[in-house]
């Protein structure tokens, strides 16, 4: 029997255990990151009609690492912007066990965990992150890669045309999300990965959110709602008012 993964609990110093969860896209995670350190990564496909393996693959990663749930300081979850569906069922997952735990739970971008997979292969300096944000547009992140390794943001989040994005990155690396429509014109092709969060700069994530009022970056409006207010000419309501 393989030896449990985590530092041994006699340890005179406490381990941070944070829990992350990302699944703005297909190519979802769920990873331990000890002390900084990862500990384990577990990959889950997300998708439209699929079963919802992000909390099996929860349970996995614990018992992997000889861990419970009681024994993590932090919840993160992949902040998006992507697909709708899978960021509701990772955002209500990470609140679910946050709450259940007692413990804070942080958001960062997805796009910064994307990023972070170029972290090896980019020199330290500039770089424009995207991904496909539907109707002939992308979702934009401009980053910069610090000389610790670590990467953070540089602008809010922009949803541009391919058109516009050529003129936008203006001679900058360019990171693609799993794959984009001019591949010729990208630097290299990344996936945010929960186990790239030791990567993405503290800054980015480490002010707790509110479980009451946090949602997911979406990024746009769900094609559900648009159908909705285009059928009834009204914003959806926030609210049913008895």
């Amino acid at each position: 029997m393989s030896a449990p993964l985590m530092p041994p609990k006699s340890s005179a110093t406490p381990v941070a255990l944070l829990l992350v969860l990302e699944a703005s896209t297909t190519a979802g995670s769920v990873a331990l990151i000890a002390d900084g350190a990862r500990v384990s990564v577990r990959s889950v496909t997300m998708g439209a009609g699929r079963e919802d393996h992000l909390f099996p693959a929860v349970q996995a990663l614990l018992a992997e690492a000889g861990a419970t749930a009681g024994e993590l300081t932090g919840v993160v979850c992949g902040a998006g912007p992507g697909s709708f569906t899978s960021l509701r069922i990772a955002a209500s997952l990470a609140k679910g066990l946050a709450d259940g735990t007692s413990v804070p739970l942080f958001a960062v971008s997805s796009l910064l965990l994307a990023a972070a997979d170029a972290r090896e292969a980019l020199p330290a300096g500039p770089a424009v992150v995207h991904a496909d944000a539907l109707r002939g547009e992308r979702y934009v992140l401009d980053v910069s890669f610090e000389a610790d390794g670590r990467v953070r943001s540089q602008s809010a989040l922009q949803r541009m045309t391919l058109e516009q994005l050529e003129h936008h990155a203006a001679g900058r690396p360019r990171l693609a999300v799993l794959s984009s429509p001019t591949p010729d014109r990208e630097t290299r092709i990344v996936s945010p990965s929960s186990a790239n969060l030791p990567y993405v700069a503290a800054s980015a994530w480490s002010g707790a959110v509110s479980l009451d009022r946090w949602e997911p970056e979406y990024g746009r409006l769900a094609e559900a709602q648009v159908k909705w207010e285009a059928s009834h000419g009204a914003p959806l309501p926030s609210h049913v008012v008895p």
